[in-house]
């Protein structure tokens, strides 16, 4: 019997599916499958050497990547319904590439990538995974985004950046019920309330359409959720404009990372790779090609501090 989730996230992936050609006429990005604008690399002798004498891939050759079409500009589906493309997908090229070995995505639901990777049917994840303590325990990573939630409005808006608590005094949110962002904005209004300033005025949706929808509407003045899709709305819709970022584990830094087995030694590799891709402007015209420019790190790091359990 499949699990109920696994279910459900299959069936959200099929109806993101069935979508496709109506979503590719409307995006800013290609989405088509044979991605002719894909940044790619060249063999990286070092990155290959740091690689354990012995390690054995899933299938000789082959960096095999677990991956899950969340949608655009991380993940998502090309027009065939069965090509998965995005900035997530152009990494894990670029990766596979310094490697000097070929590779293969394999689509997942994000919520099974754990059991996957711990069972070996993947040598790594690349799927937006966040760094964490408690993950920490069973995983090793290598960090190669940021974690961050945009703060968009109305391309007329005359709000025009919001940089800390201070900013967002007396303004109107529209917000996941739930989230972390929900947890974060209650946070700046206490602290805004305390300094003698406004609080936040937040409303709770369950789903992106209706925060959308609440923006657009005039009923608040910001909505606030992942960067990546709002990036992606604003650049195909061109009625929304982001006037900030936010760390997703704010107050403190939320590293995005290369997710491997622990102790399966292919972290350092993994690492110095990505370093490497840093250093000669790869990594960063990959991100551009999506959009996500905004969440390119300075330098990748190996099992860095991870966000607590809240």
């Amino acid at each position: 019997m499949i699990p109920r989730r696994t279910l459900l996230s299959l069936l959200v992936g099929a109806l993101s599916a069935a979508s496709l050609p109506a979503l590719a006429q409307q995006s800013p990005f290609d989405l088509g499958p044979e991605q002719p604008g894909r940044i790619r690399a060249d063999e990286d002798p070092a990155a290959i050497a740091a690689v354990p004498k012995g390690f054995k891939f899933v299938e000789p050759g082959v960096l095999t990547v677990g991956i899950s079409p969340g949608g655009p500009p991380l993940t998502t589906y090309a027009t065939d319904a069965k090509t998965v493309v995005g900035a997530d997908p152009d990494f894990a090229q670029l990766i596979a590439d310094s490697l000097g070995l070929k590779l293969n995505l394999v689509p997942l639901a994000w919520a099974d990538w754990p059991l996957g990777l711990t069972s070996g049917k993947y040598d790594a994840v690349i799927s937006n995974v966040g760094v964490t303590e408690q993950r920490k325990e069973k995983f090793d990573f290598s960090t190669y985004r940021l974690g961050l939630h945009g703060f968009f409005v109305k391309a007329d808006s005359k709000v025009t950046s919001i940089k800390e608590p201070k900013d967002a005094a007396g303004l109107s949110f529209s917000v996941g019920g739930g989230t972390n962002q929900e947890r974060i904005l209650l946070e700046w209004s206490k602290q805004n309330v305390a300094a003698g300033l406004k609080p936040l005025e937040l409303q709770l949706f369950d789903d992106e359409a209706a925060r959308l929808v609440a923006l657009r509407g005039g009923r608040v003045d910001v909505v606030v959720q992942p960067h990546a899709q709002l990036v992606f709305i604003a650049a195909r819709d061109k009625d929304i404009k982001r006037i900030g970022t936010l760390s997703a584990g704010w107050p403190l830094k939320s590293d995005v990372a290369i997710t491997t087995r622990k102790g399966s030694g292919l972290v350092d590799a993994l690492t110095l790779a990505t370093n490497n891709l840093i250093r000669s402007g790869k990594y960063r015209q990959a991100l551009a090609r999506w959009g996500i420019e905004e969440e390119a790190v300075e330098r990748s790091e190996t099992n860095p501090p991870g966000l607590p359990k809240y």
